[in-house]
């Protein structure tokens, strides 16, 4: 069978599977509230009988512990879970808000219908918990959706497979597996909304993929984020956190610290902490320690060589290309315009940069504006809020990381270069959601002032009453 036809089956398969998505949605089954909450509960239950699989998964995928598989997968799903189906019967109820009394008498409200077909393209690093996640917000807010794993985790994406396939009629929820192809053929069709996380330079496909039918898009990507340390906050702690933030997942966090950026006098402690920390975490030998991941493929590996080329390794660097280990690594940048301080690193490698005067901070990140995460450590009150006002971000920390994505009240998403639109908690359902405004009026006041023949009299009254009503 020639590659021609291969792709013409696939294209008609995935063109099958959106119109099984409409016609479910059409049927009015995911928009009940009760069959939207009986799904998700099934879904918890069936989640939380598989997590031994998906830790296993994980490990085959990503050489995740099953520590981390827990703490940043399977329990943040459950979570959101248990988070939405407490809430989902009020936030599905029309939402009332304050009439205009130039509409007097009037009932006005805000009534939330889903989208219809949702297609979710999920990455590699957090395969299962960036699965889930949004397909939880999409089906709480009464849409049908088709999931596109990432090819680079089969693991995980085969263990996606089953729960869905457990927990869903296929017309509701489905999982289309495959490589790049069939990435772009799923964006071919015309859904009703479009979530991508990923990288940028991909985003940006999608982006105009999504324009081409209209289609509204969450695009959930990455950027430099720095982590700023002026100094006046406590060595080991302050390096224990970094150490956490940056190496977990073996670097490949989209939120993680990109670079360092610290008070020069301060620098030389600094690393002198961060190595302890990594030994204290991993031990001298990071290969042999069962808490340390792997980089997700060789492809991701000889980037990450590329990163460190050129550069001074401060600590760290050692490397196996057959078992995709790249070992914690520190390191100086040399020349401003290496790809190290250009592109975002995802990986395990920590550029260390230092600043003398406030200034140069500015010149730094506004080389890379944007960044989907942003890190202050630091107890210089006036410092911290300056730079926190003075520089757009996704969301932030003071003195420490990651934790913001933590909390299903925060939402959690991007700005400019590192994402559109955010989600989480109830913000997963309003995303998934198309908020109506209604008004419903009554006939016992109808003034006739607003009919024509207009009068002039009347138009100038009514130009005095209307500039004092709200």
């Amino acid at each position: 069978m020639n590659l021609k036809k291969i792709a013409l089956q696939m294209k008609e398969m995935i063109k099958q599977i959106s119109a099984n998505q409409k016609n479910f949605f059409q049927s009015g089954q995911s928009r009940d509230v009760y069959y939207r909450k009986e799904r998700l509960k099934k879904l918890l239950k069936v989640v939380q009988r598989y997590e031994n699989q998906i830790f296993e998964a994980l490990a085959a995928d990503l050489g995740k512990p099953a520590f981390e598989a827990f703490t940043s997968e399977t329990l943040l799903v459950e979570k959101e879970i248990k988070t939405i189906l407490k809430h989902l019967k009020f936030w599905s109820q029309p939402q009332k808000v304050k009439s205009s009394l130039l509409n007097f008498p009037s009932r006005d409200y805000l009534m939330p219908e889903p989208y219809g077909a949702v297609l979710i393209i999920s990455p590699w690093n957090y395969p299962f918990q960036l699965s889930m996640t949004p397909l939880i917000g999409a089906v709480a807010a009464g849409n049908c959706v088709v999931l596109k794993p990432s090819e680079s985790a089969p693991a995980t994406a085969a263990v996606l497979e089953k729960i869905v396939s457990e927990v869903f009629d296929p017309g509701h929820v489905c999982v289309v597996q495959g490589a790049v192809e069939t990435g772009k053929a799923l964006l071919t069709q015309p859904w009703n909304y479009i979530f991508f996380t990923g990288g940028t330079a991909i985003g940006k496909k999608v982006a105009m993929a999504a324009a081409e039918h209209l289609t509204p898009i969450t695009l959930e990507l990455g950027g430099k984020s720095p982590c700023i340390v002026d100094g006046t906050t406590p060595l080991k702690k302050t390096a224990r956190r970094i150490v956490w933030g940056k190496f977990l997942n073996c670097g490949q966090t989209c939120i993680a610290p990109d670079y360092l950026l610290v008070e020069e006098s301060f620098k030389v402690p600094l690393v002198e902490a961060l190595i302890q920390e990594i030994e204290a975490a991993f031990g001298p030998d990071p290969q042999q320690s069962k808490d340390y991941g792997r980089l997700i493929h060789k492809g991701h590996f000889e980037r990450m060589q590329a990163f460190v080329a050129g550069n001074r390794v401060l600590y760290g660097h050692q490397t196996d290309a057959k078992s995709k280990y790249f070992g914690p690594t520190l390191v100086e940048p040399t020349d401003e315009n290496h790809i190290i301080l250009t592109e975002e690193v995802f990986g395990p490698i920590l550029p260390i940069l230092t600043y003398k005067e406030p200034s140069e901070i500015h010149q730094t990140i506004n080389r890379n504006p944007n960044p989907l995460a942003f890190y202050v450590f630091s107890h210089n009150r006036k410092f911290t809020d300056q730079l926190l006002r003075e520089f757009p971000f996704g969301g932030g920390v003071v003195n420490d990381v990651l934790i913001q994505f933590a909390n299903a009240n925060l939402p959690f998403g991007g700005i400019g270069n590192s994402g559109i639109g955010a989600y989480h908690g109830y913000k997963s359902f309003e995303l998934f959601s198309h908020f109506k405004p209604i008004i419903k009026r009554r006939f016992i006041l109808d003034l006739s002032q607003r009919y024509a023949p207009y009068k002039t009299a009347e138009f100038n009254l009514l130009k005095k009453i209307t500039r004092w009503i709200d």
